[in-house]
């Protein structure tokens, strides 16, 4: 076991590929230490579990409540992000490019952080999620450069969206806007935002019960 702050147990990760109820999460902690092969992380997201933490620190898994979720039919496109979706310089693909996605998360500068939780460690493991099919990305060019994009990992009906970027004005919301459709096209059901955003909010987003998010994954 290790202690929080709080002096409430958390439970330590063993190399078995199992984790702790969800119900017994502290301030959304589940778990920490294991590792991130594919196998596990698979298994953490089809609990409701996800890592996020510093460079140095050991890993921490997580399953937040309220989770932050939108339904691809309450995606608010405004007025003026209509107007970007019919500039014909932009182009939009989809799993064309998946490791300069996560490089370009990785690099950006984000108002409010120093470094980043994208950790070398991360970047090699979601890129392995992708290379089984598991983790999906979206890139937004012009001029054949890339100047937007996100990832994240689908399980099912549902879309954990992991991290997105812009290089240039609006291409982060046009590559959600983009993966939504599709997302619902092909059945999707509920686009996970893991925690609160302002950004994620104007888009629609909203809180959902742990209890109610875990039931898309069933």
């Amino acid at each position: 076991m290790v202690y929080t702050q709080s002096l409430m147990p958390i439970y330590q990760l063993t190399d078995d590929l199992i984790f702790p109820s969800v119900e017994g999460a502290e301030d959304g902690i589940v778990a920490v230490g294991g590792d991130l092969l594919p196998e596990r992380l698979i298994i953490a997201y089809q609990s409701g579990i996800f890592p996020w933490y510093s460079k140095g620190d050991p890993i921490i898994w997580w399953s937040p409540d309220p989770r932050f979720v939108l339904f691809p039919d309450r995606l608010h496109i405004s007025k003026s992000m209509k107007r970007v979706m019919n500039n014909k310089e932009i182009k939009v693909t989809f799993n064309q490019n998946f490791e300069q996605v996560i490089s370009e998360c990785k690099q950006i500068p984000r108002p409010g952080q120093k470094g980043t939780w994208i950790t070398d460690e991360m970047e090699l493991a979601y890129i392995r999620l992708h290379d089984i099919g598991v983790a999906e990305s979206v890139e937004v060019w012009k001029d054949k450069e890339l100047v937007g994009g996100m990832y994240g990992v689908r399980i099912g009906k549902v879309f954990s969206g992991e991290s997105m970027f812009s290089k240039a004005s609006n291409t982060s919301k046009l590559a959600l806007i983009h993966f939504m459709r599709k997302f619902r096209a092909e059945g999707g059901e509920l686009f996970d935002c893991q925690v609160h955003s302002d950004h994620m909010e104007r888009m629609g987003a909203e809180e959902l019960s742990r209890e109610s998010y875990l039931g898309y994954l069933r």
